[in-house]
C-alpha cells in the first residue's frame, strides 16, 4: 500500500509578509509539512494543530541567538514535531483504553486537500493545508493505530516522508539498524491487513449503490454489495450512541443499516469524500452526523467506518 505514496514536499506560504521578515516566512513555511506530518502520526488533526502550535511556542521560546545557531530550521521544526507526536501516541494507547467503544481516526472532507480549520475554505492559509493521498486513506490510518508508537513514527517518516534511517533514528532516540527493524516490521503489518486497491470510479459507484440500497432500507441489496465477513464499525465516544463493538457479516451489517434507516427516516445521506477515497456523510436538520468511509475490494465493501462522534466531526460541520 505505501508504494507511490508521495512525499509530502514543503511548500512556501506565497508573497506578502516574508518581504518584512523573511526568516519568519522561512520557518512558517514549515507549517504545511508539520500539518500533514501531525495529522498521519496522530490521526487527529486536533492533535496535530496544537502538537505544531507547541512545536512553534518551542521555537519562538530560544533567543535569537539560539535560532540563528540552528543550521536547517525545517529539520529542527520537524524532529520537535515528531518526538512531541511520540510522546502523544504513548500517551495516546492509554486514553483509548478508556475510550468508549472503538476509536476510529479523525476523518477528513475534500477531494485532493483540505485545509485544517477551515472546511476547505480556499482563502485560508494554504500552509495549514493536510495533502490527502493513500498514506491518509481511513483503511491505512487504522492499520497504523495497530503499530506501537516507535514503529508508527519510524514507518510514517521513512516510507511517506522519506526521512533516512539516520534522520529517523536521531528523531526516535534509535539506532539506524533498530529503526530499519521497527520500518520493516510496520510494512508487515500494512501487508497482513489485507489492504486492497479498486479504481476510484468503481469504489465510487459501489458506494453509490450502499446508499441508494441504505435510503431504500433494501436488506437484500445491501446484502449484495457486502463481503460475507464484512464489518461496520461505529465511533460515537460515548457521546452518542453508537454500538460498542463492531457489527460482523454480510447480512448482520445490511439489517443494522436498514434498522438505523428506518429508525431515524429524517436524515439525509449525501455522497462526498472522505480521506481521498468515495464515502458518505448523513445530515440531521442540516448538521453532519455521520461521516462514513469504506474499504471496497472489487465489487463488494469489505469494511465500512462510521464516525459519529461530534468532536472529530467539526470540519465537516462549517458550512
Amino acid at each position: 500500500m505505501t508504494k507511490g505514496v508521495v512525499h509530502t514536499m514543503t511548500t512556501p506560504t506565497g508573497p506578502g509578509d516574508d518581504r518584512l521578515d523573511p526568516s519568519l516566512s522561512a520557518i512558517m513555511s514549515e507549517r504545511h509539512q508539520l500539518i500533514n506530518l501531525g495529522y498521519r502520526l496522530l490521526g487527529s488533526l486536533a492533535e496535530a494543530e496544537d502538537v505544531v502550535q507547541e512545536t512553534y511556542a518551542r521555537w519562538y521560546a530560544m533567543s535569537p541567538q539560539q535560532r540563528a545557531g540552528i543550521a536547517s530550521p525545517g529539520g529542527w521544526l520537524t524532529t520537535v514535531a515528531s518526538r512531541l507526536c511520540l510522546d502523544l501516541l504513548g500517551s495516546a494507547r492509554a486514553r483509548r483504553e478508556r475510550y468508549v467503544g472503538p476509536w476510529i481516526p479523525e476523518p477528513l472532507p475534500g477531494g485532493t486537500e483540505w485545509i485544517s480549520g477551515a472546511g476547505g475554505d480556499s482563502t485560508a492559509d494554504p500552509a495549514d493545508r493536510v495533502t490527502l493521498d493513500e498514506s491518509v486513506n481511513m483503511a491505512f490510518l487504522v492499520v497504523l493505530e495497530s503499530m506501537t508508537p516507535a514503529q508508527r513514527v519510524t514507518f510514517i517518516l521513512h516510507d511517506v516522508f522519506r526521512y533516512s534511517f539516520a534522520e529517523v533514528a536521531e528523531i526516535v532516540g534509535r539506532s539506524p539498524a533498530a529503526c530499519r527493524q521497527l520500518a520493516s516490521s510496520a510494512r508487515r503489518r500494512v501487508r497482513a491487513s489485507g489492504s486492497h486497491v479498486t479504481p476510484a470510479a468503481q469504489r465510487a459507484d459501489i458506494v453509490r449503490r450502499f446508499k441508494q440500497a441504505w435510503e431504500a432500507k433494501d436488506i437484500e441489496a445491501l446484502i449484495g454489495l457486502l463481503a460475507p465477513d464484512a464489518t461496520a464499525t461505529g465511533d460515537g465516544g460515548g457521546i452518542v450512541p453508537a454500538s460498542l463493538h463492531p457489527v460482523q457479516g454480510a447480512e448482520q451489517v445490511a439489517c443494522f443499516f436498514a434498522e438505523r434507516a428506518r429508525a431515524v427516516p429524517e436524515v439525509t445521506v449525501l455522497e462526498c469524500t472522505v480521506n481521498g477515497r468515495p464515502g458518505l456523510m448523513a445530515r440531521l436538520e442540516d448538521v453532519t452526523v455521520s461521516v462514513l468511509a469504506f474499504d471496497v475490494a472489487g465489487d463488494r465493501i469489505m469494511r465500512i467506518w462510521a464516525v459519529l462522534n461530534p468532536d472529530k466531526l467539526r470540519p465537516w460541520r462549517a458550512d
